[in-house]
């Protein structure tokens, strides 16, 4: 059964924690622009947000289903989250490094206006349910 409260807030706050997470990998790409042989990560939104919102409502298919039981601890022990992904190269690179810094620059800023337009519909919600309780 799925808490009131959780419902109220809806798709943005499933959506508000990936879109941070989506942000520091962009950001970690930045950090490791000029690393040798580091691949550019990325998360797969749309799975994980969908993944997010069969689990708030109590839905079959949430989480992820192992046939043996290391499969879940070696994702875990390689640092590889469910939905996140190594991205491809826009342009092949001498020493294997896939981070194109205009396209991660344009990235983390489209990510950091959703993660601001989630917060801004959440912080709407919350106000709205202020006012119901205060009755102003």
């Amino acid at each position: 059964m799925s808490n009131p409260i959780t419902s109220y807030m809806g798709l943005h706050a499933d959506a508000l924690p990936l879109r941070e997470q989506r942000m520091k990998l962009i950001a970690s790409n930045l950090a490791n622009a000029d690393t040798p042989g580091y691949r550019a990560q990325d998360i797969d939104f749309n799975a994980a947000l969908d993944a997010a919102r069969l689990q708030r409502e109590g839905l079959p298919g949430t989480g992820l289903a192992a046939t043996r039981e290391s499969h879940l601890s070696d994702a875990i022990a390689t640092g590889q989250a469910p939905f996140q992904f190594a991205r491809q190269a826009s342009q092949p690179s001498l020493d294997g490094n896939t981070v194109d810094p205009d396209a991660e620059r344009a990235a983390y800023g489209r990510a950091a206006l959703e993660y601001r337009a989630s917060l801004s519909f959440l912080d709407s919600k919350v106000r709205t349910l202020l006012t119901a309780i205060t009755g102003q």
